[in-house]
């Protein structure tokens, strides 16, 4: 990497995106999208079903692709410098991906080799995020054996291997008990604190949000309102998250 594209990476937010829209057969359903998330920082991204937030993270992570708009990840363009741009990903996505007859071992390999890691840091980095995940004792453990708040721990344990700067997470606490989505909320966030990771966190349950937390809520393609917990509060003249969450998605005027 040139000494220009190091620093750039150094200065840029994790994420910005600028203007960005998507219509799927003449249905419009990102409109004029723009925000970013920066290091350190956990931002939900709010918003009803249809929304647009997994529209969204299709089109970061390339699964889609837009003609209308830029997305940058630590300042390089995810249609112009891919490679560069994903390598600084990790991502959980709301339907599990790990291969259910393979170990949590066999699993995070497959995803180190992807990375072209070699096997003894393979071995200390899968270690080290089981470990932090409370799993390292049942990495011999086939997927299929472990609940679902488990696979989401070996999930995030995954996205995390290669020290992305931005974690993506889609919904991840989707069907959990209350005690593994409580878990899951707590160990992100203290990501955030104690690595400096920045974090889109898409979801629907508002008692996700932490009081520090920067927040977007989305309804209909667009983004409705931007800002700290506080911010969003005075914005919307209202006493809770879940009192201005429905004033922006019921119709309500702020």
């Amino acid at each position: 990497m040139s000494i220009q594209s190091s620093q750039r990476n150094e200065q840029a937010a994790a994420l910005s995106i600028e203007d960005l829209s998507f219509s799927y057969s003449g249905r419009k359903a990102l409109d004029k999208v723009s925000f970013s998330v920066k290091s350190s920082e956990c931002t939900i991204l709010l918003g009803p079903n249809g929304a647009g937030k997994s529209t969204l993270f299709s089109l970061i992570t390339r699964l889609y692709d837009s003609h209308h708009g830029n997305i940058q990840l630590c300042g390089f363009d995810v249609k112009k410098e891919t490679r560069n741009a994903l390598t600084r990903l990790g991502v959980v996505f709301q339907q599990t991906t790990l291969d259910l007859d393979l170990t949590v071992m066999q699993n995070l390999r497959y995803h180190t080799a992807l990375q072209g890691m070699s096997r003894k840091l393979a071995k200390q980095r899968i270690q080290q995020e089981l470990e932090r995940m409370c799993m390292y004792e049942r990495r011999s453990e086939k997927v299929r054996q472990l609940n679902g708040g488990h696979r989401r721990r070996v999930e995030i344990a995954r996205a995390l291997l290669h020290k992305p700067a931005l974690l993506l997470l889609d919904e991840p606490t989707t069907g959990l008990d209350v005690p593994s989505r409580q878990s899951i909320v707590e160990h992100v966030h203290q990501l955030v604190a104690d690595q400096g990771l920045a974090v889109l966190w898409a979801t629907h349950l508002i008692d996700e949000i932490y009081p520090q937390d920067q927040l977007i809520i989305m309804h209909k393609g667009q983004v409705r309102v931007k800002g700290s917990v506080d911010e969003v509060l005075k914005i919307t003249s209202s006493a809770s998250i879940n009192e201005a969450f429905r004033r922006l998605t019921q119709g309500e005027n702020v």
